[in-house]
């Protein structure tokens, strides 16, 4: 290898935090030819974990690091969201997570590439895209060894957690982790409920932190935020709540505050 491309692979690996991955169309847009990357990975500069994405030689990365090229590097909005967004935050500790399962959200039509989904990652990921929110409305920046990413802040996270009710999701787990959320901001909460596209989601939501006692309901402007028409019943057999206009588990009606 020549001084040039020695010096530039040291400025590449100087600049870009360890445990992330290199996305080769990024890459290539910043001045590294294929040919160039061939000559990384025969001296065992970066190695290949699938078609269009390399890694450090002899470097640990995980999904995070991987999610991290996919906003950093390809501009999409692919981020860590529902339970395992709180969890980060801590605000699901109560809860029996395993952790070998994680949740990630993005944008409509934005797909995971071949390569994530090919490698062998140390979880189980489980992904969802959809526009019932805006893009980038409620997300947080978080902290890594490395690195810092976007996921969803908690009032987020709990929104595409009730996203996944019924079918992929206990309604009544979603209380359990509402009841720790006393401190969200209300101004959050407000653009959020405000932008978001599902009826269901906006009425459980409501229905679950009043339930909750939460202080910051209150300073919610309700006559801005659109709750729809008619009925919504996401179970069978359940609860009718007038009030929102939904049906519930029963055993999450009778369940009592617990002021986690």
């Amino acid at each position: 290898m020549n001084t040039d491309n020695r010096t530039k692979i040291n400025q590449l690996l100087d600049s870009h935090p360890q445990g992330t991955v290199f996305l080769a169309s990024w890459l290539s847009n910043h001045g590294y030819s294929l040919d160039l990357l061939k000559i990384y990975r025969k001296n065992k500069w970066l190695k290949s974990i699938g078609t269009g994405a390399m890694i450090r030689h002899n470097d640990q990365v995980n999904y995070e690091g991987a999610i991290y090229a996919l906003q950093k590097q390809a501009n999409l909005t692919v981020h860590i969201g529902g339970k395992t967004a709180l969890s980060y935050l801590g605000k699901s500790h109560y809860l029996d997570l395993s952790g070998t399962r994680v949740m990630l959200f993005g944008y409509k039509d934005e797909k995971l590439p071949a390569w994530f989904l090919k490698h062998q990652w140390d979880v189980k990921t489980e992904y969802h895209s959809s526009s019932f929110l805006p893009a980038e409305t409620g997300l947080v920046d978080l902290e890594f060894k490395t690195f810092s990413m976007q996921i969803s802040g908690a009032a987020r996270a709990m929104l595409e957690c009730l996203y996944l009710v019924p079918k992929k999701q206990q309604l009544l787990e979603c209380y359990q982790i509402m009841e720790g959320l006393n401190n969200l901001r209300p101004k959050i909460v407000q653009t959020l409920l405000e932008e978001c596209r599902s009826i269901k989601v906006k009425r459980l939501f409501l229905y679950l932190a009043n339930k909750a006692g939460h202080q910051w309901v209150q300073y919610l402007n309700l006559d801005n935020i659109d709750l729809g028409t008619g009925k919504r019943s996401i179970v069978k057999n359940g609860v009718y709540i007038h009030k929102y206009q939904i049906t519930v588990p029963k055993e999450l009606e009778d369940c009592e505050e617990t002021n986690l």
